[in-house]
């Protein structure tokens, strides 16, 4: 097996699988490898390289992931990792990881070739035999306005996907087609507060219940950088929505076009229809840009700050309206 790999781009859940992989080959008939992960930006790379050659006292494998990695940019970090991927241990095996599409070229350039790869956002169609092929193998039937829904509600990568699906699993009969009522339902009530409940409140302008809303999520745990992704994909769905009314060239019935953009029910578009008195396209770029400022700040402060940053974000977003 190689000692290092590279995984990049934004589909999280294909990815995850092909870390699990490389565990379950590592842990082959004996016990599984020790396992630690870093944060590019957090633990300095000279530090994660001296763990990584320091021998392991209780296992026989050891598993390393080091994520965010399009944060190296130093030469003397970017140095420092270079010359343990050239000389690794010979029980240990590292993993590279990022969402984005590269990182700093020598990294990629000292990683084998057959040991990268880049985990491409699914397209439409397979997105939706991935939802089909889940509810077959949990037992379930779903009709096409149900896939839509969940497209519609979940984050756009397979971990969401099966995290989701997961959850809407206990509330479903098996004897009845999974449809789109159902899935908003119990969705809904799966998940009180969300990234996608936050963007409503945006929508709808008011502050107040986006901070609320924003600090439920904090205290339920939820990851700064996965509340970001939810709202990316929100404001990004907000662009297709806007240029598509810009666009339309006919008073017509409109449901066709909002399903080719993945606005199939009723409530997704009413918040769209709000936020778009709210936000004309460049608000939503500007959105779009925030939102990846965040998310880097997010990655590299601590915890601490979490609270204060993510205020500011939710202030900084309702106040871009017009």
């Amino acid at each position: 097996m190689q000692s290092c790999f590279l995984f990049l781009g934004p589909e999280i859940g294909e990815k995850q699988d092909a870390a699990a992989k490389i565990r379950q080959t590592l842990q082959g008939k004996g016990a599984p490898p020790e396992e630690t992960s870093f944060y590019a930006g957090e633990t300095p790379v000279a530090a994660m390289a001296a763990i990584m050659r320091n021998g392991a006292l209780f296992a026989e494998k050891r598993l390393f992931f080091i994520k965010n990695a399009e944060n190296l940019k130093k030469k003397d970090e970017i140095d420092a990792l270079v010359d343990y991927i050239v000389a690794p241990r010979e029980d240990t095996v590292l993993v590279i990881l990022s969402d984005e599409t590269a990182i700093a070229k020598p990294l990629e350039n000292a990683v084998a070739p057959n040991a990268k790869r880049i985990f491409w956002e699914m397209f439409e169609d397979r997105k939706r035999e991935w939802i089909l092929a889940f509810f077959r193998r949990e037992g379930f039937s779903i009709t096409e306005d149900g896939i839509d829904a969940i497209l519609e509600m979940v984050e756009n990568n397979t971990e969401a996907f099966r995290r989701e699906c997961s959850h809407l699993c206990r509330f479903l009969d098996k004897s009845k087609p999974v449809e789109a009522e159902f899935v908003e339902k119990w969705l809904s009530h799966a998940r009180a507060e969300s990234a996608f409940t936050l963007f409503s409140r945006l929508a709808a302008g008011d502050l107040a219940k986006s901070l609320e809303t924003m600090h439920a999520l904090l205290m339920a745990k939820e990851s700064p950088p996965a509340i970001l992704a939810g709202l990316a994909w929100c404001f990004q769905k907000l662009r297709d929505y806007l240029f598509l009314m810009e666009e339309r060239k006919s008073d017509g019935p409109i449901d066709t076009e909002l399903k080719k953009i993945g606005l199939a029910s009723p409530r997704t578009r009413k918040d769209y229809e709000n936020a778009s008195r709210r936000y004309n396209v460049w608000q939503a770029d500007v959105c779009v840009s925030l939102t990846a400022e965040y998310d880097m700040l997010a990655r590299s402060m601590g915890v601490g700050l979490e609270n204060l940053l993510m205020d500011r974000y939710v202030y900084k977003l309702w106040s871009s309206a017009r």
